[in-house]
């Protein structure tokens, strides 16, 4: 069975794309909370067995890092993933919640969007849940950085992920980064073009 690593992922509760279905699920999270199979930092990732999951899957958590530790972790998700494995990561799309704040005169404590959690602000996307942070206290919920699907895929390319795919909507990027070329399963499981 395939191993898939959820980076940052809270709980086993908040449930993975169908894509995973078939993937044995191993989350990895700081926040010993939500019953992870692993509590780490993400920046720690090279500290764990090298090449042992076919995916890893990062949902809103790279922003949660300074810029200059992005690097850090996503040498760990190499580090972790066998060799033909990807990384799917979505963080929040910087580019268009700034045109859509200009395009709609949103200050920064307006609300850009509703989601399952509530309304949510212009300062929620930029820095961080303000109600998560405020009621648990962590500031590992803040966010530290952003991203753009430029400057993600920047990211992706310097840190040595050999494919990548993104698209964006919703005020998400969400890019699969291939540990060299993606196999027939993977191409299947995202509709990705041949070569």
């Amino acid at each position: 069975m395939k191993k898939v690593l959820n980076v940052g992922g809270n709980s086993k509760t908040i449930s993975l794309p169908p894509q995973y279905a078939e993937f044995e699920h191993v989350l990895l999270d700081i926040d010993p909370k939500g019953s992870p199979d692993i509590v780490c930092d993400a920046r720690n990732l090279a500290e764990l067995d090298a090449g042992q999951f076919d995916a890893v899957y990062c949902s809103h958590n790279l922003e949660h890092y300074y810029r200059h530790e992005v690097k850090r972790v996503l040498a760990g998700f190499l580090h972790v993933l066998k060799d033909g494995g990807f990384a799917q990561i979505r963080v929040p799309d910087i580019h268009e919640v700034m045109r859509v704040a200009i395009q709609r005169d949103l200050d920064i404590d307006d609300v850009l969007y509703q989601s399952p959690a509530g309304s949510i602000m212009v300062l929620d996307v930029l820095y961080g849940y303000s109600i998560e942070i405020e009621q648990s206290g962590q500031d590992f919920f803040a966010h530290k950085t952003g991203f753009t699907q430029k400057s993600l895929l920047k990211a992706l390319q310097k840190a040595g992920f050999l494919k990548i795919y993104s698209m964006t909507g919703n005020f998400e990027i969400d890019a699969l980064a291939c540990k060299g070329e993606p196999d027939r399963i993977t191409r299947e499981l995202f509709n990705l073009p041949q070569g």
